[in-house]
């Protein structure tokens, strides 16, 4: 049997969090957001919300000196300057499910404590992730560790057929060690990147933000991307002010480089100014793309770093990722739907 996800004690748990005065963050509480087929995130507890960051902020000048009205004003400025510590005093702990090969990527965020379920312990529920169609593509032709092109149906279903043809073999093979009483640790050995896995995971704020630019950018991998939003959700819930930071000077804002400033003055001088319209007035000025190694080579960049600079001066949209708690299910549904995964013995 799969471990016990909701046991009487951490419902005892829950209502003593929401006893706290953050409305919005006690209810997530309790509340499973589905990820991908099988994967999801949960709120399980925090410490702290925009309050604390600004009260560490003050602690210099003691307490009661700054009204509440200016915390925004204050955790804005703190973000904006990269004065992350504050930031460290607000903690997340999340209770994530998701496919071995994301979980392999997550990581390499080694800023954080977690607790990942041992399949030496436990019976491993069989669950695979299985993309759809639509986020099954090719792989980008500029880009080695991405993908972006169109595949045809066929090489769809081919796949899929093969993937399930080999996930049934390593499913009986899984069942017959366990039926012969082979050690767990070694029974495990063959199931694929795809097996999920589960884990609690404790962040503070500064290294989550870090986390949500790195893993909610277009650039990540689809399936780690689908986890960062929802996390994102939860800390505009959380933490609202330093949620609208992150996003402002951080996920859709951009820093330029001393070679770039000089490239961007460059280009203002030829719009005529300040005074330029920056939505598009950028499309007149710069070169074809065939110019991009001689145009760069004026401010010592590269034909990379030309491309990656042009791509900073486009706007970009704000994002939404606003929870629907609609969606969100109970610890128990997942529960009895791992239960129907775990092998036969």
């Amino acid at each position: 049997m799969t471990e016990v996800l909701f046991t009487e004690i951490e419902k005892a748990n829950y209502e003593a969090i929401k006893a706290r005065t953050n409305e919005s963050a006690n209810k997530l509480l309790g509340l499973y957001f589905p990820v991908l087929d099988h994967g999801f995130v949960s709120l399980v507890d925090y410490m702290g919300s925009d309050a604390e960051v600004a009260r560490a902020a003050r602690c210099s000048y003691g307490a009661g000196t700054r009204a509440i009205s200016d915390d925004r004003a204050l955790i804005r400025y703190l973000v904006r300057h990269k004065h992350t510590s504050p930031l460290e005093q607000v903690e997340f702990k999340l209770h994530c499910k998701m496919p071995i090969f994301v979980a392999r990527q997550w990581v390499r965020h080694r800023t954080a404590s977690l607790n990942e379920m041992s399949g030496r312990y436990s019976i491993m529920p069989l669950q695979f992730y299985s993309p759809k169609f639509e986020d099954f593509k090719l792989q980008a032709k500029d880009n080695k560790q991405g993908r972006d092109r169109e595949v045809e149906r066929n090489v769809y279903i081919e796949n899929r057929i093969r993937s399930d043809t080999a996930r049934a073999l390593v499913t009986e093979n899984y069942e017959i060690d366990l039926g012969n009483d082979v050690a767990r640790e070694l029974a495990r050995i063959d199931l694929p990147l795809s097996t999920y896995t589960e884990w609690y995971w404790k962040m503070d704020l500064n290294n989550l933000m870090r986390f949500m630019y790195l893993r909610s950018d277009s650039h990540a991998q689809f399936e780690i991307r689908a986890f960062s939003d929802v996390i994102a959700g939860i800390v505009q819930e959380v933490a609202p002010a330093s949620y609208e930071a992150w996003l402002d000077y951080m996920f859709t804002g951009a820093e330029f480089s001393h070679q770039e400033m000089k490239a961007l003055l460059a280009l203002g001088n030829e719009l005529g100014g300040c005074g330029s319209d920056l939505g598009g007035g950028f499309e007149e000025v710069i070169p074809p793309e065939d110019q991009w190694t001689e145009w760069g080579k004026l401010f010592g960049l590269s034909k990379r770093e030309v491309a990656e600079f042009f791509g900073k001066l486009k706007l970009k949209e704000r994002p939404n990722y606003k929870l629907d708690l609609s969606k969100a299910k109970s610890p128990e549904y997942y529960q009895k739907e791992a239960e129907k995964y775990v092998p036969k013995i």
